[in-house]
């Protein structure tokens, strides 16, 4: 069974370790609930060599599709299969996975419960805080899903304003400030609960456009497979003359610089080949228009 779609953009704060081990046919030997290991920061500064010792990388994640998330029992989607590609490169054969409730992926984390999150998380100033990022794994550009024919002729937050049309919002979601910045009035937004009240709001004529990211909205259209909906070119939104990429990436412990540069190493070969990325995670709905410019640098996402 498919995943729902979860509004993983907006700031997840609180949530005690709720996590459970699961236990994934090829990827995971023994993973407990307890498990805390020794990943503690003391052992970080040698932690990509204890790894390769062990054979094995602890990882959480969060169920949320296509991010990361349990496919008939195997573990799926767009972080775990490139980790899966560089921690293989790096030496380190097994992923052995534990899902998390969003909100304590960094504390679970922090306390050693894993060694790395693999959930497409985004990188913010807030969380860099507390951990460390790869450098970005994809940037989000945002898109609109409009009925089949697209009858309005809209192509991004700029064509909704000037055609007056109504754009569905995630509440909350950052889309509500990018349709604000391209002129759409408050009167014209409308705000839904989850991703599937987008498209239902659509089909029913309640809305003439959802806006969302682009992976996000290719697989909600794929998950309602024969919806007359299409999902148009995705764009980058500007506000106040600033890019919103929203860039995402693998997190570690602070001490474990060795082994975020060592992973940061094999992103890159990955990122700087279009065709082997989309080869890689194209399936959970990734294309080139995903692949992070070589400019943008999570040090200074970090200080944004």
């Amino acid at each position: 069974m498919t995943p729902s779609l979860t509004r993983r953009r907006l700031f997840l704060t609180g949530g005690a370790l709720l996590g459970a081990g699961i236990a994934a046919p090829g990827l995971l030997t023994a993973c407990s609930r307890t498990e805390t290991g020794s990943g503690t920061p003391a052992d970080d500064a040698d932690l990509l060599a204890k790894l390769r010792e062990q054979g094995h990388v602890r990882i959480g994640f969060a169920g949320e599709a296509p991010y990361g998330f349990q496919d008939g029992g195997e573990l799926a989607g767009q972080a775990p299969t490139l980790h899966r590609e560089i921690f293989t490169a790096l030496g380190i054969a097994e992923l052995q996975p534990t899902l998390t409730e969003f909100g304590a992926l960094i504390p679970g984390l922090l306390a050693g419960r894993f060694d790395v999150v693999s959930a497409g998380m985004a990188i913010t100033p807030e969380r860099c805080a507390k951990v460390i990022f790869s450098e970005p794994e994809f940037v989000s550009p945002t898109a609109l899903m409009v009925p089949k024919g697209n009858p309005k002729r809209l192509t991004d937050l700029r064509s909704c304003a000037a055609k007056g049309a109504t754009v569905g919002v995630l509440t909350a979601a950052v889309e509500t400030s990018y349709a604000k910045a391209a002129g759409v009035p408050a009167s014209s937004v409308k705000a839904l609960a989850k991703q599937q009240d987008g498209l239902d709001a659509l089909l029913a004529g309640r809305i003439d456009t959802f806006a969302l990211t682009g992976i996000s909205l290719r697989w909600l259209a794929r998950t309602n497979e024969g919806a007359a909906v299409e999902v148009l070119e995705p764009f980058v939104p500007v506000i106040d003359g600033v890019e919103q990429h929203s860039p995402g990436g693998a997190v570690f412990r602070p001490g474990a610089t060795g082994l975020r540069d060592a992973f940061n190493q094999e992103l890159r070969k990955i990122t700087a080949d279009p065709a082997r990325y989309v080869r890689l995670i194209g399936k959970y709905g990734f294309t080139e228009r995903e692949v992070p410019p070589r400019t943008l640098r999570t040090a200074d996402l970090c200080t944004a």
